[in-house]
């Protein structure tokens, strides 16, 4: 279904399959196109899951954002914000907690093997309890790292990115706080986009500001937050546009993608406007 004709357009894409979609925040499916209801491989589409897993037990008590986690002098804040100084996907730190905007696999790991330990559940039993069973995400789970190996559809997605723009499992103030930039005028790289100053990040999710180049479009709001992953994957949040997208696709992120989502995302803005 879709009323939505500009989602049509990944038809062209160059992938095997892909599946989009695009939600407001009372839960109201503007339009999807593809086979919403398949399974695709997230990356790093993952982190948003899991950071709202942990934003869960803030909540609940659990953990605080502040408390210590991952290498010496950082917490939990600068894991989920990507400046605990971890290097990309190895456990070794390259820089001091809160210096640079170090994206970080590793970081999203040892938040996991934090929140763990923390509530003596394993994480993705307790993402499924917190996070993945209240919103009704049946097809989702998470089989490996949290930074990076969950599996999900479109349609579970636009649930989540429905909660997000409308929270019930938390506090509006802390989903907040999650789109708001941590650790201001930090710089670093953007993966797959270069050096970017400042590289805006909030707790688990991306923050677009005026970062270029940016796999949103030229029209998404400078508030836009969300994630992309490398497995050709997006989720994206426009506060100003008052709805979010969703892209899975069965091929690896690369020049195709780079080339394919900004239009994509500006075509769905402009019919959304």
């Amino acid at each position: 279904m879709s009323s939505l004709t500009s989602l049509a357009s990944i038809a062209t894409w160059p992938v095997p399959t892909a599946a989009a979609g695009v939600v407001r925040a009372d839960g109201t499916v503007l339009g999807t196109h593809g086979p919403v209801g398949r399974r695709f491989p997230l990356a790093s589409v993952t982190k948003p899951l899991a950071a709202y897993a942990v934003l869960v037990a803030y909540e609940e008590g659990a953990v605080e954002l502040d408390e210590p986690a991952g290498p010496p002098g950082s917490t939990v804040r600068h894991l989920l914000a990507h400046t605990s100084g971890l290097a990309f996907d190895e456990h070794r730190v390259t820089a001091p907690p809160g210096d640079r905007r170090l994206y970080s696999n590793a970081g999203f790991e040892q938040l996991g093997d934090h929140l763990a330990k923390a509530t003596d559940i394993p994480f993705a039993e307790y993402l499924r309890q917190a996070v993945l069973e209240p919103l009704g995400m049946a097809d989702t789970s998470l089989e490996g790292s949290p930074a990076k190996d969950a599996v999900s559809t479109v349609e579970d997605l636009l649930r989540f990115a429905a909660e997000v723009q409308a929270p019930r499992l938390l506090d509006p103030r802390t989903v907040a706080q999650a789109m708001t930039v941590q650790y201001p005028g930090t710089k670093g790289v953007l993966p797959g986009y270069g050096h970017q100053n400042p590289n805006d990040w909030g707790l688990g999710f991306e923050i677009r500001d005026g970062k270029s180049p940016h796999w949103t479009g030229a029209g998404s709001s400078p508030r836009t937050f969300g994630h992309f992953g490398q497995s050709g994957t997006f989720l994206w949040i426009d506060p100003d546009a008052r709805a979010a997208c969703v892209a899975l696709t069965d091929r690896a992120f690369g020049p195709w993608a780079a080339e394919a989502w900004p239009p994509f995302t500006d075509a769905v803005l402009a019919e959304l406007r």
